[in-house]
């Protein structure tokens, strides 16, 4: 299955194409530009130097957050616009399961990340478990010391970009119990999106592109202020 991933949901925006379960290639960026300014020439870049068109691919796969909203629907708005035109199906990918999806290996809670801004981080936990990602919570917006609150007295890896912004205040809180992966694995990852997505179509849980929307987990800026001034009248 030759499967093109699409992550927007942080700065680092990034593109891959997977081909059975080999990752052909993948492109990810980490600067301070807009994904409408970059994400479609990422995209041609990677199809064009794998040798690659969007009509050999058997599908699509695009994370849905949560993250940053206009992040996420550039990136969502990209791979419908994909998915109309070529046919292919759609399927959309958590965010934060990407993130934990990219360490298998690690023998303790995987908590990722991601900044949500206001004090705040977008969390949840997870486990591995024989070759399969359990999610053990709902996907939620907290401030970390509410979520530092509820660690128990196990250790847990940490990753995401949150680590940057927190990653003090979690040493204090639980010392060398907490697990820190390193800076490559610590951003969101199209090839790990990719991944997830073409096992989600292999059991044939494509998504209608037409409804697909983000996780946002919290109201955007525009709702709260709608929600503040029906409030006041």
């Amino acid at each position: 299955m030759r499967l093109l991933g699409i992550e927007t949901s942080t700065l680092t925006g990034s593109v891959a194409l997977l081909d059975d379960d080999v990752v052909v290639a993948e492109y990810s960026l980490n600067v301070a530009t807009t994904h409408s300014e970059r994400l479609l020439a990422s995209i041609h870049r990677l199809l064009e130097e794998s040798g690659f068109t969007l009509t050999s691919l058997d599908g699509l796969a695009v994370s849905v957050g949560p993250g940053s909203f206009t992040g996420l629907r550039i990136g969502l708005a990209t791979a419908k616009g994909l998915a109309f035109a070529s046919g292919h199906p759609l399927v959309g990918v958590p965010t934060l399961d990407a993130l934990a999806w990219g360490v298998p290996f690690a023998t303790y809670p995987v908590c990722p990340l991601l900044d949500a801004k206001k004090g705040e981080v977008y969390s949840a936990l997870y486990r591995h478990r024989s070759g399969a990602l359990e999610r053990l919570t709902e996907y939620r917006v907290l401030p970390p010391d509410h979520l530092l609150q509820e660690r128990g007295d196990g250790p847990i890896c940490f990753l995401g970009d949150g680590v940057l912004a927190y990653r003090d205040r979690i040493v204090q809180a639980m010392g060398d119990r907490a697990y820190f992966v390193p800076p490559s694995r610590r951003y969101p990852s199209a090839a790990c999106v990719a991944e997830l997505g073409a096992r989600r179509l292999a059991a044939r849980d494509a998504a209608d592109p037409a409804t697909l929307v983000p996780i946002y987990v919290r109201p955007s800026e525009a709702e709260l202020t709608k929600a503040r001034r029906a409030a006041r009248n």
